[in-house]
């Protein structure tokens, strides 16, 4: 991997995490809503399970997904249902106040679980790979890329979960709970109709 390698590979990675989209969505309302010490650990599972489909695009999940396409479609589909969940319960609660941070049930596994519930990173990151590191990669290689990958994915949500957690930005938040909590489930359960509804 060269230096220009790496650069893009970053880039392109942190264009794509800071793009609306269910995770950092998840991330900043937590942050919001929780503060640092709740937010954190689920902004780190969030990274992790986004780094997660690095690593099964580097071991060769879009070749599977190609060759047994119902496989893809089901997982998009169950994704799709997860982020509905997610949203209803994001909307369900907009009208009450904010919970006490240490009382947060959004936890690291829960981070992780959420950024599985949608493959399309795994053809995102088979895709970046294949036009940034053309040719055959082996192990060591392979490993580089995802230890670029997890670094980036942990920095970014840590950096997005630790400013939106501010004093400041949380009396904010307060102001315009319902509002903000009810504008973040609509997204998400957008993007969950169109990981069911698009193929």
């Amino acid at each position: 991997m060269t230096l220009d390698q790496a650069g893009l590979f970053i880039l392109t990675l942190a264009m794509a995490i800071l793009a609306p989209g269910p995770a950092i969505i998840a991330a900043t309302q937590t942050a919001f809503a929780r503060g640092r010490e709740a937010a954190l650990p689920y902004g780190l599972g969030l990274a992790v399970g986004a780094s997660l489909w690095c690593l099964f695009a580097l071991l060769g999940l879009t070749v599977l997904f190609s060759l047994v396409p119902a496989i893809f479609i089901a997982l998009k589909v169950l994704g799709g249902l997860y982020l509905l969940w997610f949203a209803w319960r994001l909307w369900r609660d907009a009208p009450e106040p904010m919970p006490d941070a240490a009382s947060g049930r959004r936890s690291f596994w829960g981070g992780i679980a959420l950024n599985l519930s949608n493959p399309k990173p795994a053809l995102f990151y088979s895709a970046v790979i294949l036009s940034i590191f053309p040719g055959q990669l082996g192990h060591g290689a392979q490993a580089a890329i995802y230890g670029v990958a997890l670094a980036t994915e942990l920095s970014l949500y840590a950096s997005v979960v630790l400013v939106m957690s501010l004093p400041f930005m949380r009396a904010r938040y307060a102001a315009a709970k319902l509002w903000i909590d009810r504008v973040a489930s609509g997204l998400m359960a957008a993007l969950g109709l169109s990981l069911i509804i698009r193929h």
